[in-house]
């Protein structure tokens, strides 16, 4: 018997089936969240943890104290990825041409600069503490540009071998997270207006979802402009692998003198980056949605239901990246890249403390 082929509608249905119960979880941590939310405003008369700090403290805790079946995975995936990318989308209706013509061209070539600095910087106390040069070079760009997405570029340009990939990406994950809950308190500790920690969160969170996290307790100011430099951190990433392109052939060379011997399934392939890993498709709908904000074409009454959406989704995807997180995966990165990693960060905090004090930034 010949069997025909699924039709479209019935692998559409089978993965909707696919990511439910994953979904369904992250929408119940969501839930619990926003409960705690709810109950520190009733019992303090206000929210200390906002929703999407503690939906990123519950996924976490939960995936660190139960592994998810297979089963969960798709959900998980779909809402840490799609539901932030839509997120991020719908945040282009709260930005401006107002803020972005604000923070002046000074700010724009200022975080052309605070990248390259931090690589070099970056690749250097990796070197130094005995990394080998792709591992190094893996660390430098996801610290300095945006985290795992900039890991994944970069290593099939390097040739950069499997191991090496899930070191970096499994302490980036961690330690994104660390960043979303620590920086705010830098707020008091330095006084720094909305602005300044706009750009300072900017500068250093890993990924745009997680500036939204960083900054949504401190000001709408600080997503704005946080949201603006993270973008054009992002964008880096582009000039920043075709330079890597460049010089493949010879890097490769030295890598692999310096490094282990892998095989060549542990490698991803070397000098092939499809376009979309340097501009993802949600940067653009986000300016081309920012666009039509700044034109007047998107209605006002529109924009408040839309932000109450982007903000819903933005929980539901901090609750799947907290269940994507298991702080145990610590122990497996080495200490040395654990070491490389967070002497990395404190360095490109330094170096955007120190932009933000050049330009005067008000």
């Amino acid at each position: 018997m010949i069997t025909a082929p699924p039709t479209r509608f019935a692998m559409i249905s089978a993965g909707a089936r696919a990511i439910l119960p994953g979904l369904a979880l992250c929408i119940a941590v969501t839930a619990i969240a926003l409960a705690l939310e709810a109950a520190e405003e009733e019992a303090f008369g206000r929210a200390w943890l906002e929703a999407l700090v503690l939906a990123i403290l519950l996924g976490s805790a939960i995936r660190t104290a139960w592994t998810p079946s297979q089963r969960f995975f798709p959900g998980i995936a779909f809402g840490a990825k799609t539901v932030l990318e839509i997120a991020v989308v719908l945040l282009g209706t709260s930005l401006s041409l107002a803020t972005i013509l604000a923070a002046g061209p000074g700010l724009l070539f200022g975080i052309a600069g605070v990248v390259v600095v931090a690589i070099l910087s970056s690749y250097g106390i990796g070197r130094a503490l005995g990394l080998h040069p792709r591992m190094a070079i893996l660390v430098a760009c996801g610290n300095s540009i945006c985290g795992n997405s900039a890991i994944a570029a970069t290593a099939p340009v390097i040739g950069a071998d499997g191991a090496d990939v899930a070191s970096s990406i499994a302490f980036t994950a961690v330690l994104g997270v660390l960043v979303v809950l620590g920086l705010p308190l830098l707020v008091p500790l330095l006084g720094l207006s909305p602005m300044q920690y706009g750009v300072l969160a900017g500068l250093t969170v890993y990924a745009v979802p997680q500036v939204l996290a960083a900054t949504a307790p401190v000001a709408a100011l600080s997503v704005q402009v946080g949201t603006l430099v993270k973008l054009v951190r992002v964008l880096m990433l582009g000039p920043v692998v075709l330079a890597l392109s460049l010089s493949a052939s010879r890097l490769r060379e030295e890598t692999d003198a310096a490094a282990p011997r892998v095989t060549a399934g542990d490698r991803p392939a070397a000098g092939r980056l499809a376009i979309h890993r340097l501009v993802p498709w949600f940067i653009l709908a986000f300016l081309a949605v920012a666009g039509l904000r700044s034109a007047g074409l998107i209605p006002a009454v529109a924009l408040k239901p839309i932000s109450q959406t982007a903000n819903l989704l933005t929980i539901v995807s901090m609750a799947a990246l907290g269940l994507g997180v298991d702080v145990r995966s610590v122990a497996k990165a080495g200490a040395r890249v654990t070491l490389a990693v967070v002497a990395s960060l404190l360095a490109l905090g330094a170096v955007s403390l120190g932009l933000i004090r050049v330009l005067g930034l008000a």
